[in-house]
This record gives structure tokens, sequence and C-alpha cells, in this order.
């Protein structure tokens, strides 16, 4: 089977990993300073705070917003569930905004027409989380605007961004927002094993951010309340949680963030080929925005009218192609249904859903592999 997507994993980056074992240092030793400073250089932001999984980055980002009962959060419904289930975990509502039907991102414009109803009827979000859907930067510039606009947080699920840029502003940067998240599960363009990341250019929002990842407990005593108790001493300020990255997790990630670009070209070239091999076939390929640069963490494909996807996908299947969907409407699931969700709340999430194939892409697809995808695609529609 053909994977949709791999970990790129390098010798380096097993001798990076053995280094760690051999330490003195197995959990959050000097590895995870140092992987969070080269994730800085990266993406240009000022600080940022490792921790086990994209999920636990977003949820502390929340809860260093103060998202709480009683506030809304606003997401897109083409997502992973974990962006709308952080809100949940805050005890906040949750709620969605449409997708550009192009980009696969929060519409601005749905998100204009929709903050202004929510004023009028006195509802604003406290924070809008836009999702960077298969690595295409959202136009964060239209959503800062309207952010700054209504007095909104804003929160970028970055998962699949990292390596993209907005015209000449990294993703990550937080140029627009109070905080941007990253993931490197397996599958995405760099990996931890498991792991996560949050960017900001806030220092009271990273240290609070690093508080909360490790039981809300500090032995800092410039923020102890009885600093001169003895060298044993710490004291919890909040609850936090154990969202720690080990050491060995950060050598891995840092020693990967070395070929970071060249990851991203090389999804560049495997996207190129899709791209010319499929020109004129009943799919619609990845448009991408002009102005913007994609981690091109998916190469997702939309079938033409006529085609039944289940059909479609399963041929791929058979064949031994690896496809999935990304992602199925969260508003969708079985779990929302209890806030009020159903069919027909975000129609463009709904269209997007019913046509989409995510094909194989990652930075070691093969040639020969990728002329096998092409050819089993042709072949399920009758190319």
């Amino acid at each position: 089977m053909i994977p949709y997507g791999r970990q790129d994993i390098r010798p380096e980056d097993i001798e990076a990993v053995t280094e760690v074992l051999k330490s003195d240092f197995l959990t959050q030793g000097p590895a995870v300073p140092a992987f969070e400073a080269a994730i800085c250089e990266a993406v240009s932001a000022r600080h940022a705070v490792a921790v086990s999984s994209a999920t636990a980055a977003l949820h502390i980002a929340c809860l260093a917003l103060d998202l709480g009962p009683g506030d809304w959060l606003w997401t897109s419904p083409i997502t992973f569930v974990a962006s709308a289930n952080v809100g949940i975990y805050c005890g906040a509502k949750v709620d969605f905004v449409d997708i550009d039907p192009e980009t696969f991102n929060m519409s601005p414009d749905a998100l204009e027409a929709k903050l202004r109803d929510a004023e009028a009827a006195g509802r604003l979000p406290k924070v809008i989380m836009p999702v960077h859907m298969a690595g295409q930067p959202c136009d964060m510039e239209k959503i800062g605007a309207l952010a700054r606009r209504y007095g909104i947080r804003v929160i970028e699920d970055a998962s699949h961004g990292i390596g993209g840029r907005d015209g000449a502003t990294p993703t990550g940067a937080c140029a627009h927002s109070d905080i941007a998240v990253f993931s490197f599960h397996p599958v995405k363009i760099i990996t931890t094993g498991e792991g996560g990341a949050a960017t900001t250019n806030d220092p009271a929002l990273a240290e609070r951010m690093a508080l909360l990842r490790s039981h809300g407990i500090t032995r800092d005593p410039g923020r102890m309340t009885r600093p001169s108790e003895g060298g044993w001493y710490y004291e919890q300020l909040e609850l936090g949680f154990n969202y720690r990255m080990t050491d060995i997790q950060a050598a891995l990630g840092r020693s990967q963030m070395r070929h970071l670009g060249e990851r991203i070209d090389r999804r560049h070239e495997r996207a190129a080929v899709y791209d010319a091999a499929f020109d004129g076939w009943p799919l619609k390929r990845p448009w991408q925005r002009p102005d913007a640069r994609s981690a091109y963490h998916l190469y997702i494909v939309r079938l033409d009218d006529g085609f039944d996807r289940g059909q479609v996908f399963a041929a791929l299947r058979e064949a031994g192609i690896g496809v999935n969907v990304h992602y199925i409407p969260v508003h969708l699931q079985p779990f929302w249904r209890q806030f009020g969700f159903g069919p027909g709340d975000f129609p463009s999430a709904e269209a997007y859903y019913a046509a989409a194939i995510t094909l194989p892409l990652h930075a070691t697809l093969s040639e020969a592999d990728q002329s096998q995808v092409i050819s089993a695609v042709g072949a399920a529609l009758g190319r």
C-alpha cells in the first residue's frame, strides 16, 4: 500500500535520538529548548512552547487566552475534530465558519458576515481558530483585520502548515494572530513521533503556556510566594496538565528541522507532477493562492459530478493506493449533533467533503510510486 503520508527518517535523525538516549536527560532536558529555538528561527516567532501533541498545544493556547464557560470558539468545519474539541475542554461553546470552496480554508467573507450577525445578537466569539488546511495559509491579513475590528483573539491551527508562508511571512510568525500551533505527527511535514508546538510573540502567553504544559508548576523564585523555602521547593500556581515533550522527541524534531525547506520543495515537486498529469481529467486539482506558498501537507482532489466518491475510493484502495479523506465535517459527527448541528449548516464544507479524496504526497514518494498512483486514478476514472 502506498500511504498518503509517511515520515522521512534519516541517519542523522537516528543519531540525534541515540545521543539523547546516551545522555542524562530523557524527559524535558536541554533538547526541548533547543528544538523550540529551531522552530522560532524557522517561522520568525519570538517564542515556542513544545508539547506532547498539537491537541495539547491548541488546548493550552485556548486556556492562555482565558477561553472558558460562557465564551465562544469559532473554527472551521473542515478540520480534524481536535480543533473544535479543545473549546469543549475549556467549557466554552463552539461554532463553525464555512469554508472557501477553492482554498478549503475558513472564508473571510463568511466570517465577516457571521461576525456582523453575532455582534447584533450579542454573541461574538472570544477566540477564532482558522485552520491552514492541507498546508495552504489562510488569508490571515483579512482574518486578523476582522479580529481586531471586533476585539477577538486568534489562534492559527497550523498543524498542516510548518514551512509554508503567506507572501514573505512564514506560517507561525503570528503576524495576524496571538498564537499558532503546529503538529509533528508522523504524517506531517516533520515529525517528533507525536508532538506539537505553539508559537507566539507575546512573552506572557508563552510563559503561561509553558506553565500549563507541566501541571501549572513553577520553580521560578520570581513567581513563587515562598521563594526562600529551599532548593527542593516548587509551587503549583494553577491547574495544568502533563503535556510535556520529551528530549527524545525534541532531538528528533530538531534534527528534522534542518531539512524543512528541502522537504517542502520535494512536496511541491511531487504536486506539480500530479497537476500536469491530471490536466483535463474529470477532477479539480488543489488551487493554490498565487501570493502564498503552501506547505503541501496534503494533495486533495475533488471528483467532478457524476462520479461516486465511495466507488473511486474503494477502487484505489483495491489497487494498493492508500488514499484517505480529509476531513468529515466536524459538525456532522454524532457527538456534535447534541449542540444542534446537522446537514445543511455549512454548505460549502459539505459539498467539499462529498467530492474530496486525498492522494499520496510526502517527501519520500518515489517517481515509480507516484506513477502507480496516477495510473490507478486514471483507471478508477475510466481514463
